[in-house]
């Protein structure tokens, strides 16, 4: 158990850290082999691992600090960024990864992870062993796929949890997407919760000087569709009612 308490600290580990610990590739390989075998470790994937406690048998790493170390640019980021902090309405059994190196989709403890490729490289947030990307930047990323990531009722109940977002933060974001109908629905969907989230005029000003021409829908039209004529979009005419109405088929997954 030479190295185990160092493994425990970490929770999760690649390969790599494992050869730090020992100094050499083959000892690390053997320790690994050895650790498996006793149950002082599991497999995630391929040289990731997980530390596992000997008093409850469970892996002392959680979701997210999984997910950080499945590669040096791997981030938790959508819906998984919101179930970090807390403004999550429901928790999933996917694990949403924004990473620019590709990994196999997998599954662990219960849990399947996901990489989304990113679209943009700012807004990440370094919390002690989890990378994960800011409330501003999950808010405009969620919006950008809501129907990718748990929908738009989902989307909504978490945006209600969110206390304040940072105006700048979100232009920022906003600004380095460079898209103008993401532009259109943030606009559209935020100036729901405007004074919630503390976000004033000039914000919204800000995202109507970058609107498409012409106009367009939030998703798929429905017949409660109602034409905001400040964003230039149709979208549900009662926010409100998408939230109120229960629990949507996306809260299972």
């Amino acid at each position: 158990m030479k190295y185990y308490e160092k493994m425990l600290a970490m929770g999760c580990f690649s390969l790599q850290e494992v050869t730090q610990l020992t100094g050499n590739t083959e000892t690390a390989r053997t320790v690994c082999k050895s650790y498996l075998k006793k149950g002082y470790i599991e497999r995630i994937k391929r040289d990731l691992y997980a530390a596992i406690s000997l008093e409850t048998g469970q892996p002392v790493a959680n979701r997210f600090v999984i997910a950080s170390h499945i590669n040096d640019s791997a981030i938790v980021s959508h819906h998984s960024a919101f179930e970090y902090y807390g403004y999550a309405n429901q928790v999933f059994y996917e694990v949403q990864v924004t990473s620019e190196s590709r990994f196999q989709d997998f599954g662990y403890d219960g849990l399947q992870y996901r990489r989304i490729m990113p679209q943009i490289k700012d807004g990440v947030a370094n919390e002690g062993s989890v990378r994960v990307t800011t409330p501003e930047r999950t808010v405009i990323d969620c919006i950008h796929l809501f129907e990718k990531v748990g929908g738009l009722e989902e989307l909504l109940r978490c945006i209600a949890l969110i206390p304040t977002l940072k105006e700048d933060a979100l232009l920022a974001c906003l600004a380095e997407y460079n898209n103008g109908y993401l532009y259109q629905k943030a606009g559209c969907i935020l100036s729901q919760y405007a004074s919630a989230l503390g976000l004033t005029d000039a914000f919204f000003a800000e995202c109507k000087k970058h609107l498409p021409k012409g106009k367009s829908y939030l998703y798929e039209r429905t017949p409660d569709f109602a034409f905001y004529e400040d964003w230039q979009i149709y979208a549900p005419a009662d926010f409100s009612r998408l939230t109120d109405k229960g629990v949507s088929d996306y809260d299972a997954i």
